[in-house]
């Protein structure tokens, strides 16, 4: 198969990936609505470690090799941060949203090229700043601090935006010395552990119906990691990772559709402005 056959699929993969963790936000914003935010990412980390250790039983050299690692603070804390960062996320998506959750939560791209340069020491130019910089304009149109009375909440699914932009910093470091597979291994393991430790004193019962919700909610959590698996073994990250900003838009279909939200026009301009300047940051990296 050719490099630009690869990348076609590779694109359709992407696509496909974020249409389905749109979904699963949706999924989430729904049974957040009647449970407790541990309880539900709780169980949805649970399906997620057993994809993953059948994953790694599957690989050569099965579970001992995909748990060796030579840093195993770094990988703790990375699957320790992903986790509390979904439980940020999922809360958001109970108090203001889907749609004004993901159009926060889009500048995760832009706080990963400010902060790559102290952690991981990479070079940034004043390009970079000058996106980075013009696409937090648009965070703080999002926002809209001083126009009526400003909600705390909203600095919620930021607040995800910086977690996850250090996870995405850490697995860098980490992928230094250690494989994919071993980095998704303890991801998956210990958000499942530390998950179990904090959420399990929240267990709530569940009626029958809302057990298919999660049912689903699981499936299509391992369904996107599998797609996405699929997705950069197949194409370059930088020729596919532009197309990961349309889980922003399917999101936002699932928010008007099922929630009948709205999107406000500020966040639809400060949105636009988020994604331009990510798409930018990210081109000057694939241009380096």
């Amino acid at each position: 198969m050719s490099t630009g056959q690869n990348t076609r699929l590779g694109i359709m993969l992407m696509i496909a990936t974020t249409f389905v963790f749109a979904v699963q936000d949706g999924v989430s914003q729904y049974l957040v609505r009647e449970y407790n935010v541990r309880m539900v990412v709780m169980i949805r980390y649970w399906f997620f470690a057993l994809f993953v250790i059948t994953v790694a039983t599957a690989q050569a050299g099965g579970l001992r090799a995909a748990a060796l690692t030579p840093q195993p603070l770094v990988q703790i804390l990375r699957g320790t941060l992903l986790a509390a960062e979904i439980c940020v996320m999922v809360f958001s998506f109970k108090l203001l949203g889907l749609v004004e959750s993901h159009a926060v939560f889009t500048c995760y791209p832009l706080l990963v090229a400010a902060l790559s340069g102290r952690i991981l020491g990479e070079q940034v130019g004043w390009r970079r700043w000058a996106a980075i910089g013009i696409g937090f304009t648009g965070v703080i149109i999002v926002l809209q601090p001083g126009v009526e009375v400003f909600r705390p909440a909203a600095i919620i699914p930021l607040i995800a935006a910086l977690m996850f932009a250090i996870y995405g910093l850490l697995t860098r470091y980490a992928a230094r010395r250690d494989s994919s597979a071993t980095s998704f291994f303890w991801t998956g393991v210990t958000g499942a552990v530390v998950l179990s430790i904090a959420g399990i004193g929240s267990w709530e019962p569940m009626s029958g119906p809302d057990w298919r919700w999660m049912g689903m909610l699981c499936l299509t959590g391992a369904l996107g990691h599998y797609l996405l698996i699929r997705c950069y073994e197949v194409a370059e990250a930088s020729a596919v990772q532009p197309f990961a900003y349309l889980q922003l838009v399917f999101a936002s279909g699932i928010g008007v559709m099922f929630f009948a939200e709205v999107v406000p026009h500020h966040v639809a301009i400060g949105a636009g402005i988020i994604v331009c300047a990510g798409l930018f940051t990210l081109w000057r990296e694939r241009r380096n």
